[in-house]
């Protein structure tokens, strides 16, 4: 039998004049959104720990379908410009649940804890930063934002409201980490060590065990075509430039596209980069210069590159090799060691090395804690940034087709103004974050 949205299961209309005044000023995505949720109606921003979480889910096509139970939640709403996206996943989830095509209807409802944000990444700031403005704790996919001005201002928005923030890629804090087969922990036992010398040197290419996905390239000159009924193109472009409908901007395809993401970077960046920034003890900071190798790049379709390597002031650098080139590379080269893939190594008894060292600060890894406690998240907005501004930077320089000095400190470029115009990208129409 067929399944048909009715009026009750997806709320596409507003209920009322003050929720047609929320959306009309929350579209400037400034101040003055003033949304109490329900766990702070008694003055104090807690929950207690018997409380049960309440969550959304804005994005239910592909990666939000991974998140609509997970850490002690109920799931109320969710939300897609798709209204088959919708359909579908109202047949998985429980009768309660109501689905909404606009996601500022979800940040009306009081009754929401955290908002889940699996939208393509030129969604990701702005929700981020509505949802905090509206008393949301947030959980967001990678890349944190698909700008360095944008995770900016989702920093300042989290510590402006107080709100939780987690970041989607967890190897910081738990799992085997790709190809090295071992938990990061033991990889930053290693570094601060001392034992491999400094400064270091990390390779992330197929041959230390990584995958950039370079299947994820745009097409050029698409011919426009005819906007399908089931989806809100206007809603799903949002802050994005308009560009004429094609199947293959949005919805799985949309990665090749600079407008919405980076490609392969983008996708895979922050997985294999934010852990580095870890173990090299950098998350405070940023690489001070970006040089790539890579074909010219087109205005709107994503390509492929060769090499992209990021250098910090103190010499170490980060090395992504797309042509996997060198045959020989560590994942982690020093002066006194060097650290293979499968975590093999030429320092002896790293294992006893490792078993002599204390284990690293313990972070929080379940996101219910972080916000039932209102401690950081282990990989929250601003360790996030830093290493979200990695993956901007060498998409920045990608789409200019030069190496670039950046300056930590100010997160700007320094005597680029082209450069910095793709920090700060305008938004259109009326979105503004």
């Amino acid at each position: 039998m067929s399944f048909k949205l009715t009026a009750k299961s997806i709320q596409m209309k507003h209920r009322s004049t003050n929720r047609r005044n929320f959306i009309k000023k929350s579209a400037l995505a400034a101040g003055g959104i003033v949304i109490i949720p329900r766990h702070v109606m008694g003055g104090g921003n807690f929950i207690a720990p018997s409380d049960q979480l309440t969550k959304a889910v804005i994005g239910v096509g592909a990666m939000g379908q991974n998140h609509l139970n997970y850490e002690n939640t109920k799931l109320l709403a969710i939300c897609d410009a798709d209204t088959k996206h919708l359909a579908s996943t109202l047949q998985k989830v429980d009768k309660g649940v109501k689905a909404y095509r606009d996601f500022r209807e979800v940040l009306l409802r009081p009754d929401i804890d955290i908002v889940h944000i699996a939208t393509p990444p030129h969604w990701h700031g702005l929700m981020s930063i509505m949802a905090a403005q509206a008393g949301k704790d947030v959980w967001c996919e990678k890349p944190m934002t698909r700008t360095i001005g944008e995770g900016k201002r989702v920093v300042e928005a989290m510590k402006t409201h107080g709100k939780m923030f987690r970041l989607n890629t967890w190897f910081r804090f738990k799992d085997n980490f790709y190809g090295m087969g071992i938990p990061v922990k033991k990889i930053k036992k290693v570094v601060d060590s001392g034992a491999l010398g400094w400064p270091l040197k990390v390779t992330i290419s197929g041959i230390t065990g990584f995958n950039w996905k370079f299947y994820w390239v745009g097409k050029e000159n698409l011919a426009p075509q005819a906007v399908p009924e089931n989806l809100d193109y206007n809603m799903w472009l949002g802050p994005a430039p308009e560009k004429p409908y094609h199947p293959h901007r949005v919805h799985q395809t949309f990665r090749g596209y600079w407008d919405y993401d980076g490609g392969g970077l983008g996708d895979m960046g922050q997985h294999y980069i934010d852990p580095v920034q870890y173990f090299l003890g950098k998350d405070h900071t940023s690489p001070i210069k970006v040089e790539i190798d890579a074909p010219q790049q087109h205005y709107d379709a994503i390509g492929t590159w060769r090499k992209i390597v990021f250098t910090y002031a103190d010499g170490c650098q980060i090395i992504l090799d797309g042509e996997n080139k060198n045959k020989d590379a560590a994942y982690i080269e020093g002066p006194d060691g060097k650290i293979f893939k499968d975590f093999k190594s030429t320092i002896p008894h790293i294992e006893d090395l490792i078993d002599s060292i204390p284990d690293p600060e313990e972070q929080i890894g379940t996101f219910s804690q972080s916000v039932k406690t209102r401690q950081k998240f282990a990989l929250n907005e601003e360790n996030g940034h830093r290493s979200a501004t990695i993956v901007n930077m060498g998409i920045v320089a990608l789409r200019l087709g030069r190496n670039l000095d950046f300056d930590p400190l100010g997160q700007e470029f320094i005597n680029d103004e082209e450069a910095n115009r793709l920090i700060e990208q305008p938004m259109r129409g009326t979105w503004s974050s």
